[in-house]
C-alpha cells in the first residue's frame, strides 16, 4: 500500500477523525479472539506469513527489511508480547518498502517484494534461504526508465515460479525459479471500467493447487482467475457479495479463501472450481490497525495488521479471525 495511494490517504483521514481516547479504549479492550502481540522498532508491517517448518511468523517492514517473530515452546494465553528480530536489512534496497511475501516451503525460501512506495520508480523480487538468510536472487522488475509501477504482492506455484502483482499498472510479472523474469501477464479484465477504481488495482494474489492464480483488484473488489494450465487464461470470478477494498489473500482450503481488508476479513467459498464464489462470512477485528494480509497457522486464520501502537517500542497484532 503506497504512502501516496488513495487507500493510505483515506486511512489517514479516518485515523485522524477518531479521538485518541477511543483508540486507547480499543487497545485496552479484551480481544474477542486469540492475538499474538509482538514488539517492533517500526510503525508499519505490511505482511506476515506463518513459517510452519521453523515455528515462526515472517514479517515485512514497510521501511524495508524482513523480520521473524518466534513463538515460545509453550504458547500461553494470554501471553506477553513476543519480540521481532530483524533477519534481512539490505543497504542497496534502502528507501524501498518490503511488501508482499510468500513462503516457498519445498525450496526452503521466502520470496519478498520490494518497491518504491512513494515515487513508484523501482520494483524488485528477492528470494532468501529460510535457514541461512542468504540472498538467492534479487530481480529488478521495473526501474526509473519504465512506466510507473508498484510491485505489491507475490504468490509461488508448484514449480517455484513467482507471480508479482503491479497495483498501479494492473499486470503480473512472472519470475522463474532461478530469478529470471519470464513474462508479463496482461488482460483488459485486470482494469476496472471506472478510472478512479484503478488508483489501487491488482493486489493480493494466491496460487491454487489445481493450477491457477486468484488475484483481487482492490478498489473494484473484482476477483479474477488466471488459469496457468490454459495459457494464462484470465476470467472474472462471479462473486456474490462485495470484496471492495480487499487486500491480502490466503487459501484456507481448495474451496475457501480469506480476503483481508475492509472489513478486517471476509471468507469466500466456491463449489465450482472458482468460476463463481460467495462471501459466506465476515470478521471484524481492530479496524484502527488496518488488516492487510492473512496467513494460516495450524488451521487457524491470523490477520496481519499494518499499524503498530506505542512508543518507543511499537506493539503489533496478529489477530485470529474466526468466521
Amino acid at each position: 500500500m503506497a504512502l501516496c495511494s488513495p487507500k493510505f490517504l483515506i486511512f489517514l483521514l479516518l485515523l485522524t477523525a477518531i479521538p485518541i481516547g477511543i483508540i486507547v479504549t480499543l487497545e485496552r479492550a479484551q480481544p474477542a479472539t486469540h492475538v499474538y502481540h509482538y514488539h517492533s522498532s517500526g510503525w508499519f508491517r505490511e505482511c506476515a506469513k506463518w513459517d510452519s517448518h521453523h515455528a515462526r511468523f515472517i514479517v515485512s517492514f514497510f521501511e524495508g527489511g524482513i523480520g521473524q517473530v518466534k513463538l515460545p515452546e509453550k504458547d500461553s494465553d494470554p501471553s506477553p508480547p513476543l519480540e521481532e528480530v530483524t533477519v534481512v536489512k539490505e543497504p542497496n534496497l534502502a528507501g524501498n518498502a518490503s511488501l508482499g511475501i510468500a513462503i516457498d516451503t519445498p525450496r526452503n525460501r521466502v520470496l519478498v517484494v520490494n518497491a518504491d512506495a512513494i515515487g513508484n520508480r523501482y520494483g524488485a523480487l528477492a528470494a532468501y534461504d529460510l535457514s541461512s538468510w542468504n540472498r538467492l536472487f534479487l530481480t529488478q522488475l521495473s526501474g526509473p526508465s519504465d512506466e510507473k509501477s508498484f510491485a505489491d504482492d507475490v504468490a509461488v506455484d508448484a514449480e517455484g515460479n513467482a507471480y508479482v502483482t503491479d497495483v498501479k499498472g494492473n499486470k503480473i510479472w512472472k519470475v522463474g525459479v532461478e530469478g529470471k523474469v519470464m513474462s508479463t501477464i496482461k488482460s483488459p479484465l485486470f482494469s476496472a471500467k471506472e478510472w478512479y477504481k484503478n488508483l489501487v488495482g491488482l493486489n493480493g494474489i494466491v496460487y491454487h493447487p489445481d493450477g491457477f492464480l486468484i488475484v483481487i483488484h482492490t478498489f473494484s473488489g473484482n476477483l479474477l482467475k488466471i488459469d496457468l494450465t490454459k495459457g494464462e487464461e484470465v476470467k472474472m470470478i462471479k462473486v456474490k457479495g462485495s470484496l471492495s477494498f480487499g487486500d491480502g489473500l490466503e487459501l484456507v482450503s481448495t474451496t475457501k479463501l480469506v480476503v483481508a481488508g475492509n472489513p478486517s476479513a471476509r471468507l469466500v467459498e466456491s463449489s465450482d472450481g472458482w468460476n463463481s464464489a460467495s462471501v459466506v462470512a465476515t470478521f471484524s477485528g481492530p479496524k484502527h490497525r488496518l488488516a492487510t494480509a492473512a496467513t494460516v497457522k495450524d488451521g487457524k486464520v491470523y490477520l496481519n495488521h499494518m499499524v503498530g501502537m506505542g512508543y518507543p517500542k511499537k506493539k503489533h497484532a496478529l489477530v485470529e479471525a474466526v468466521f
